[in-house]
C-alpha cells in the first residue's frame, strides 16, 4: 500500500470536497481517500499494483475537479486584482439586474429603452443577457453540480445547480410566450431568481476563501522560517545557492544575523542561536562544534560553518508542516457523523422538493408558484454550513494548536483529549529536564574515583538515556579522554553492560543486581542516597557492587503549576517509572503527584496502562518516547516531550516541540473548545435547516410568512458566515 497527499484544484466548498472523497473512495484500488477543503488536498491511499498515480488524477478530474500534482507547501492564495475587479463587476451587474427587474416595484424611475411594459423586448434581452454572464461567472458550481448527480453523489452545487437552471428554462419558456403575443408573461420571468442565487453563493464562498486562509497563517509562518537561500562551500570558494541546491553533506556558512537554511552538525565555530520557534527556550543556546541546528534558527553573534543532514522535506520544519496536515486529512468521529448526515441529506431535499412541486401544481395547478417554491426549497437547504461546521473548527485548532508548540497527528485527539480523567507521567525527562549530574560517588573499589568514572563514563556514553548524558558532561567537563567499549550491550528497563580494558562492567538501577543474583551489602547507603533524591545507578563487576553513583535531577520549572492544574480539573495524575521507589516519591511529593507507580521497565509500564484503562479511564501518558515507546502506544493519547529534531521518528500521537509540559492543558483546554464550537456550529447548522426548509414550503404562509429564491441564497450565505464566525472564535481561546 502507498500513500501520496495530492492538491487538488477547484473546490469551492465543502460539499465539493465531500462528493470528491466519495467518488474517490468508491474507485478499485483506493484503500482509503480523505480530502481536505481548507488546505485544498486529499490524501489517499492505495493499491500500487492497481492503480498510478496519473489514474488517480483522472478519478479527480472525472469527479470534476483538477490534480495539481502532489502537495508540496501550503499556500495561502491572494485575491488578486483581477479577481478583486471581477468581484466588485459582478457586484454591480447584480445591482442592475435587480434595478431592471424590480425597480418598479419600490417606484424607482426606470431605465430608458428598458422598462417592462414600454420595451418588453429590450427588458428581456436585458435580464436574458445579464443572467447569461452570471452562468459565466458560476460556471464552476453548475458544472460540479452536474459532475456530482452523474457520479450519484449530489451536494450543494447539485441543489442549486438544479434550481437555478430549472428557473431559468421556466424564464425563456415565458420569454417565448411573449414574443409569440401572450404579453401577461412579462411578470413572470425569473431571470434574476438565477443570477442572483448564483451571486450570493458566490459571495458565501469568496468570504469562505478568506476565512480558509487565515486558518493557515500559523502554519504558514513556519514555512517563512528558513531563509530563502544560504551560503555553501565549494572547492574552497562560498557560492550563494537556493535551498533547493543544497545537498547532503554540503558545508554550509552562516554568519551573525542570519539564520540556518537546513537541519545539520556544525563542523567550526560556535555561536548561540535561537531556537525558540522549535524548543520554546527564549534564551539563546549555546552551539559549538558536534552540535545540532536546525533550519530557521538565527545565529546571533559567531562565524559558523555546518554540514547539510537533513534537506527539503526531511527538514525539522517540514516534519512539523507535514504532521499538520496529515492532521488536518484525519476526520474527527464527530465530522463523520456530519459527512453522513450530509450524504442523506441533499438527496432528501431534492425528494422533498419534487413532492412539493407536485403537490401544490395539483392543488394550484400555478405553475409559477409550484416552481417558485421548488427552487426555493432547493436553494435553501443547501448544506454548506453543515459541511463547514466540523472541517473548519478542526483545521483552526490544529492551526492553533501548531502555534502553540503541539503538534498532532489524528484530528481525532482534538476531539479525545476532553474526555481524558486520567494522565500518566514519566519522570526522567519529562517531570525532569532529564539534564542530570553526579552528585555522589560512593566508591567500594580500589580504583581511584576519577578513574572509576572514567571506566563508567565510556560506557554510559553509548547510552541513549538522559542518565548516560551526566556521564558525558562528567567526561567533557574534566577532559577526561573515554576508554574504547567493546560488547556494549542495552537491558531495556534496567542498564547497560560493557567491556573496558578486557574487563566488563554492568551499569543501571535496583532491577539489574536481581537480574544477575548481585548481593546488595550496601543498602544503607543506598537509602541515603534515595533520601536526597537521587537516582542511583549501580556499578557492578564480577558480581560485585563497586560503587553507587547518585544521580540528580531538575524538575521542570511549571510541573507543579500543571499537576495543580490537571488536579483542580479533577483529573487524576499518576508517575509511572523506572526509577526506585524513594526517588520517585520525593520528586512527586515536591510537585503533588499522590500516586507513584516505580521500578517497572517499558513492558511493565504499557501494562500498567491496560489496567487503568480497563476501569474505564481515558488514559494521556506523558513520556520521552524514548523508553516510554510501548506505554505511549498503548495509552488513548499517547504525548511526547522531545526536542523537535526527534519529529520524525516519533510514534506518539502529540509532540510537545517546545518541552513545554503547559502544552498537556492547553491541549485538554483546546479540545473543549472545539468540541464545544464544533456543536454549536452543528446545532446552528441543523436549527437553520430545521427552520428554513418549512418555511420554503410554505408551512407559515397563512402568518404571511414567506420567501423568495432570491432570499433563501441570502439566508443561505447567512448560515454559512455564522459557522465560520463562530468557529473563528477559538482563534482568541485564551491560553
Amino acid at each position: 500500500m502507498k500513500r501520496i497527499i495530492l492538491s487538488i484544484d477547484g473546490m469551492t466548498c465543502s460539499a465539493c470536497s465531500n462528493g470528491l472523497e466519495k467518488y474517490l473512495n468508491k474507485q478499485n484500488g483506493i484503500y482509503n481517500a480523505s480530502v481536505n477543503l481548507v488546505m485544498a488536498n486529499a490524501t489517499v491511499e492505495y493499491d500500487e499494483k492497481i492503480l498510478t498515480i496519473p489514474k488517480i488524477e483522472e478519478f479527480v478530474k472525472k469527479a470534476g475537479f483538477k490534480s495539481l500534482g502532489e502537495f508540496k507547501e501550503i499556500k495561502i492564495e491572494e485575491k488578486s486584482k483581477r479577481e478583486k475587479g471581477k468581484f466588485i463587476l459582478f457586484t454591480f451587474l447584480a445591482i442592475l439586474l435587480m434595478y431592471i427587474s424590480m425597480g418598479h416595484m419600490v417606484n424607482l424611475p426606470s431605465i430608458p429603452y428598458l422598462d417592462a411594459h414600454e420595451n418588453p423586448i429590450n427588458y428581456m434581452v436585458a435580464l436574458l443577457l445579464l443572467t447569461i454572464l452570471f452562468f459565466i461567472y458560476g460556471f464552476d458550481i453548475l458544472k460540479n453540480g452536474y459532475k456530482n448527480l452523474i457520479h450519484k453523489t449530489p451536494n450543494m452545487d447539485t441543489l442549486v445547480g438544479i434550481g437555478v437552471i430549472t428557473s431559468f428554462l421556466y424564464s425563456l419558456y415565458n420569454m417565448y410566450l411573449v414574443l409569440t403575443g401572450n404579453h401577461d408573461q412579462i411578470m413572470n420571468l425569473y431571470f434574476e431568481s438565477s443570477s442572483i442565487v448564483i451571486y450570493f453563493v458566490k459571495l458565501g464562498r469568496y468570504i469562505d476563501g478568506v476565512s480558509k486562509d487565515r486558518t493557515k497563517e500559523a502554519i504558514q509562518k513556519l514555512v517563512k522560517i528558513t531563509p530563502n537561500k544560504a551560503v555553501i562551500k565549494v572547492n574552497g570558494e562560498e557560492k550563494e545557492v537556493t535551498l533547493d541546491e543544497i545537498k547532503k553533506g554540503n558545508i554550509v556558512v552562516v554568519r551573525p544575523g542570519e539564520k540556518i537554511a537546513v537541519d545539520g552538525e556544525i563542523i567550526t565555530g560556535q555561536a548561540h542561536f535561537d531556537d525558540s520557534f522549535i524548543t520554546g527556550e527564549s534564551k539563546p543556546n549555546n552551539k559549538t562544534v558536534g552540535d545540532k541546528v536546525l533550519a530557521g534558527s538565527l545565529n546571533y553573534d559567531g562565524y559558523v560553518e555546518y554540514k547539510a543532514e537533513r534537506i527539503g522535506k526531511e527538514s525539522t520544519v517540514s516534519e512539523i508542516v507535514r504532521l499538520v496536515i496529515e492532521a488536518s486529512n484525519t476526520k474527527a468521529p464527530i465530522s463523520k457523523v456530519a459527512d453522513k448526515v450530509s450524504g442523506i441529506f441533499v438527496p432528501l431535499v431534492i425528494g422533498i422538493a419534487i413532492i412539493t412541486f407536485f403537490i401544490y401544481w395539483f392543488v394550484t395547478k400555478d405553475i409559477e408558484t409550484s416552481l417558485t417554491t421548488f427552487v426555493t426549497i432547493l436553494v435553501v437547504a443547501c448544506p454548506c454550513s453543515l459541511g463547514l461546521a466540523t472541517p473548519l473548527a478542526i483545521v483552526v485548532s490544529e492551526g492553533l494548536c501548531a502555534s502553540n508548540g503541539i503538534l498532532i497527528k489524528k484530528s481525532e485527539i482534538l476531539e479525545n483529549a476532553q474526555k481524558v480523567n486520567t494522565v500518566v507521567f514519566d519522570k526522567t525527562g519529562t517531570l525532569t529536564y532529564g539534564k542530570l549530574k553526579i552528585a555522589k560517588v560512593l566508591n567500594y573499589s580500589e580504583m581511584q574515583e576519577k578513574e572509576l568514572l572514567q571506566y563508567v563514563g565510556s560506557i554510559e556514553q553509548k547510552s541513549s538515556h538522559p542518565i548516560g548524558k551526566a556521564f558525558t558532561d562528567y567526561l567533557t567537563e574534566n577532559k577526561i579522554e573515554p576508554l574504547e567499549v567493546t560488547e556494549f550491550e542495552n537491558l531495556p528497563g534496567i542498564g547497560i553492560k560493557g567491556k573496558v580494558n578486557g574487563q566488563e562492567f554492568l551499569l543501571g538501577n535496583l532491577k539489574i543486581l536481581q537480574k544477575y543474583q548481585t548481593e546488595n551489602p550496601y543498602k544503607e547507603d543506598e537509602n541515603k542516597l534515595a533520601l536526597d533524591g537521587n537516582s542511583i545507578v549501580y556499578v557492578v563487576k564480577n558480581q560485585e557492587i563497586i560503587a553507587l553513583i547518585g544521580v540528580n535531577d531538575i524538575v521542570r520549572k511549571n510541573a507543579k503549576e500543571v499537576i495543580e492544574n490537571l488536579n483542580q480539573n479533577n483529573i487524576e495524575t499518576v508517575m509511572l517509572t523506572g526509577d526506585n521507589t524513594q526517588t520517585a516519591e520525593i520528586i512527586a511529593k515536591e510537585i503533588g503527584i499522590t500516586k507513584v507507580i516505580s521500578n517497572v521497565v517499558p513492558a511493565e509500564k504499557a501494562n500498567t496502562i491496560k489496567k487503568l484503562k480497563e476501569e474505564n479511564r481515558v488514559v494521556m501518558m506523558c513520556g520521552d518516547g524514548i523508553n516510554d515507546s510501548p506505554a505511549l502506544s498503548s495509552s488513548d493519547i499517547g504525548v511526547s516531550v522531545k526536542s523537535g529534531t526527534d519529529i520524525a521518528m516519533d510514534s506518539s500521537d502529540v509532540i510537545l516541540t517546545q518541552n513545554d509540559l503547559n502544552s498537556i492543558v492547553k491541549l485538554i483546554h483546546i479540545s473543549k473548545k472545539t468540541l464545544r464550537i464544533i456543536k454549536e456550529n452543528l446545532f446552528w447548522a441543523f436549527f437553520y435547516n430545521c427552520l428554513m426548509i418549512p418555511i420554503a414550503i410554505g408551512v407559515l404562509k397563512p402568518l404571511g410568512i414567506s420567501i423568495t429564491p432570491m432570499i433563501a441564497s441570502l439566508a443561505m450565505v447567512f448560515s454559512s458566515i455564522t459557522v465560520i464566525l463562530n468557529t473563528l472564535r477559538l482563534r482568541k481561546v485564551d491560553m
